[in-house]
């Protein structure tokens, strides 16, 4: 296959519901999901059991016990349960175009991480999109989206399916070329070299952070906001704390000063 896309989620049912739908009219069907599950009831198991025969390839659902916000240590045991070479990384609140994964396929590149986008709903037009808006693709319109509660600003500009002003607007977008968890696809190899995701952090820039080690291994990033776009629908986010901001801060800014590739408690730790 050609991808594996892991989606990261806890408790969300409805939105991975919708999210789930989102990948079913995919315009390339040749990838495979891998559900890294940070520790959520039987709900999310249901599920993912009923789109089981929507895909080409089964799910693959990695469960691990709920002991809080764990979701480095959950990304890294899912990196190791995909089947293909190249991975793209996502969350179970973000409901893909059907070209995002044709997008990511088509700007990959050897040494690169590509940096995608999203478009942040209000809560109104989370709960008001159905399966029906996005099958028929509606949910992506910049008139509907107005009509279910989204305002009118310039940032309904990411929505353009025109691929030349979107190549223009990724070429002049100030957003820097980070690595997103919403939305950002790699080799699996590089993220390996690595050690992957650092389990020394909870919320708060742990995406970013192992984008930045990626960086100082070699890799470079393509910026693919305006082209990869995703929905990302709201929530609340009980687990984000000052202490965290403040730890994983730290962490990240003595990880650039020293230049750090590989960090101590990592995905090795799942290799035999």
């Amino acid at each position: 296959m050609k991808v594996s896309i892991i989606i990261t989620t806890y408790n969300q049912e409805e939105w991975l519901k919708k999210v789930l739908t989102g990948y079913s009219v995919q315009t390339e069907q040749d990838f495979e999901i891998v559900i890294a599950d940070d520790g959520s009831t039987d709900a999310t198991k249901k599920i993912i059991e009923s789109f089981q025969n929507l895909f080409k390839n089964p799910i693959i659902h990695v469960w691990q016990p709920d002991e809080g916000f764990q979701k480095c240590k959950i990304l890294n045991k899912a990196i190791l349960r995909t089947n293909a070479n190249y991975l793209l990384f996502t969350d179970g609140d973000c409901i893909p175009r059907n070209d995002f994964v044709a997008q990511h396929l088509k700007h990959q590149e050897k040494g690169y991480l590509l940096s995608g986008g999203y478009f942040k709903l209000p809560m109104k037009t989370s709960v008001a999109i159905t399966d029906k808006n996005i099958k028929t693709q509606e949910a992506f319109s910049k008139r509907w989206l107005v009509n279910n509660g989204v305002k009118k600003t310039f940032k309904l500009s990411k929505l353009t399916q025109n691929k030349w002003l979107a190549a223009f607007m990724n070429w002049v977008t100030p957003t820097k070329k980070t690595f997103n968890g919403h939305n950002t696809s790699c080799f699996k190899e590089d993220i390996i070299a690595v050690n992957g995701f650092n389990e020394e952090m909870q919320y708060g820039g742990l995406d970013r952070e192992v984008g930045e080690r990626l960086f100082n291994y070699g890799i470079l990033g393509k910026q693919i906001r305006y082209s990869a776009i995703c929905l990302h629908l709201d929530h609340k986010r009980s687990y984000a704390t000052a202490e965290t901001w403040q730890k994983n801060n730290a962490i990240r800014t003595f990880n650039k000063k020293h230049k750090i590739v590989k960090i101590e408690k990592g995905i090795n730790q799942y290799i035999d």
